[in-house]
């Protein structure tokens, strides 16, 4: 069934949000700096820049890229970064120069880069320093791209005076321009980000998000999330990487908008590092995956730490595991609020209620103005608790993929719905819950089995740090299950864990290969990624 479920709305929030207050991201930028300018907006480590230094440099940047790089309203300036003091400022430099934000992983390689810029047709690119040589390997052909070199740490500053190398320049150099400034005003049905896929269905894919899908997200999340962002006084830990669309929306725009401090941290696989992060800022906001909650709970300290200004604690881009949820509230006393969202949705879709008082399974609720459908193969809806590809209506939906007319055909419906590719289901209470990837699911004797079930399951057994399962080819079965584990407890056997499957799964579930690893495959987001362990 379509629906919005209005009637299973929290208290005061409204069924779809109010027109929108700025044409574009840049104008809402603008707007927060002045209005926060003696407030700290984003500190990493202990340097940190106040939203009047937000704008300064911000300024300083646009302008450099308007005079000194010609960059044409609508070009596309790709960011290469870790979460660096370097990122905020790009942002704001690259909307208000009137161009179009393209996110890159600098985990990436040369041939992954080079896809991304070529296929975006990027004119400039702003890079970390460590990452600066794998650019200018992915260009060695190619000519007219400037590279913009970022610092990775310390406070901004300008270097009056320096001479650019080329079409190399240091960010430092380019924020000491001093020609006066002005915006390059941008509408809200013009392209404001190009947020790549993963590729796991190929090259990667450019989601083509307007100012508009990403200003619409902004509003809705902050409608849901009001009870716990409205006083003012919010300090957010933004560990999971800003070129990542759940990040660079929730993390920093969202509370850039309310006037919030981002905690950046550019490496959040240093667990201790990001526990003594958590302890000098007394943080009321985080956000992460399921691997990010689960190390945080399993490490050092961690128990130790003063949660008595935590009050919104965010979980998404993978299932949050029931286990992992309820030592959560155990040891910090706050809910953990699963949600759900893509690339191609700016990102934020569905949310669970923060009032519920515990964690609930699923992803909750659609955001207002969002329509779900859940429907089969052949595009018919199917009944409440039937299992099914979830569409998506709503304006935080890309226009479509990056010059790619096919693709985008492909991707939505003759009535508007973008084909998610999750299957999912909505129950009683009209909640919805995503049970798997349809490209992850596995067939065992002609039952449907669905990874995250099995992982969930692994979960609570005692002696498991984590797990993954996947389908193996099987002659008797088409298909049997496989899960990697990586042990907590050492002593834990293969038989131990075998006799806990049969316990809480139907037969055909059971796992028949088990294998113990050292680690996962994991995205930089934190994601365990299924398809490296099926190669």
């Amino acid at each position: 069934m379509t629906t919005t479920l209005h009637s299973s709305y929290p208290p005061g929030v409204p069924h779809t949000i109010p027109p929108l207050r700025y044409d574009s991201v840049g104008d809402m930028l603008a707007s927060c700096c002045e209005q926060f300018a003696s407030k700290t907006a984003f500190v990493q480590d202990s340097a940190d820049l106040s939203f009047g230094d937000l704008r300064h440099f911000g300024e300083r940047l646009a302008t450099f890229l308007n005079v000194h790089l010609k960059l044409r309203p609508g070009d596309r300036v790709a960011l290469m970064m870790p979460n660096t003091l370097s990122y905020p400022v790009a942002i704001c430099g690259v909307f208000w120069a009137g161009g179009v934000i393209v996110n890159v992983n600098p985990m990436y390689t040369v041939r992954e880069v080079r896809h991304q810029l070529l296929d975006s047709d990027s004119r400039t690119v702003i890079v970390a320093a460590p990452y600066v040589n794998t650019v200018l390997e992915a260009l060695v052909d190619v000519e007219g791209i400037a590279v913009i070199v970022a610092p990775l740490s310390g406070a901004l500053r300008e270097k009056k005076g320096a001479q650019e190398n080329g079409p190399i320049v240091e960010l430092e150099v380019a924020l000491a321009t001093e020609t006066p400034f002005y915006v390059r005003r941008r509408t809200a049905e013009q392209t404001a980000v190009l947020q790549y896929t993963g590729g796991t269905t190929g090259p990667s894919k450019g989601a083509d998000l307007m100012h508009r899908n990403i200003l619409s997200d902004i509003e809705q999340l902050g409608l849901w999330i009001s009870s716990a962002v409205s006083q003012g006084d919010n300090v957010v830990l933004t560990a999971l990487p800003i070129y990542h669309v759940f990040a660079f929306t929730v993390n920093v725009l969202s509370f850039i908008r309310v006037g919030g401090k981002n905690v950046l941290v550019p490496n959040p696989r240093d667990v201790d590092g990001l526990v003594a992060t958590m302890d000098r800022q007394k943080i009321t906001a985080i956000t992460g995956v399921n691997t990010l909650f689960n190390g945080l709970l399993n490490a050092a300290r961690f128990d130790q730490l003063d949660f008595s200004r935590l009050r919104l604690c965010l979980g998404g881009g993978s299932a949050i595991q029931p286990a992992v949820a309820r030592r959560w509230q155990q040891v910090t006393g706050t809910v953990l609020t699963e949600g759900y969202g893509l690339s191609e949705t700016s990102p934020v879709v569905a949310v669970n209620r923060l009032d519920s008082g515990t964690f609930r399974e699923g992803i909750g609720l659609p955001l207002p103005s969002t329509e779900l459908s859940i429907r089969d193969d052949s595009g018919r809806e199917v009944a409440q608790g039937e299992s099914g590809e979830l569409h998506i209506r709503g304006p935080q939906v890309m226009r479509g993929y990056w010059n790619k007319p096919e693709e985008t055909s492909k991707a939505f419906t003759a009535d508007g719905y973008f084909r998610t590719g999750d299957v999912a289901y909505r129950d009683p209470e009209g909640h919805y819950h995503i049970v798997d990837r349809k490209k992850d699911m596995v067939l065992v004797s002609g039952f449907n089995v669905y990874p995250t079930e099995i992982e969930a399951i692994c979960s609570e057994y005692p002696g498991v740090l984590e797990s993954a399962c996947i389908g193996i080819p099987d002659e008797r079965t088409g298909e049997a299950i496989k899960i990697y584990v990586v042990k907590k407890d050492q002593a834990m056997t293969r038989e131990s864990l075998i006799e806990h499957f049969r316990k809480n799964l139907a037969a055909y579930k059971v796992p028949r290969h088990v294998e113990f690893v050292a680690e996962l495959p994991k995205s930089t987001v934190g994601k365990i990624l299924r398809r490296e362990l099926r190669k």
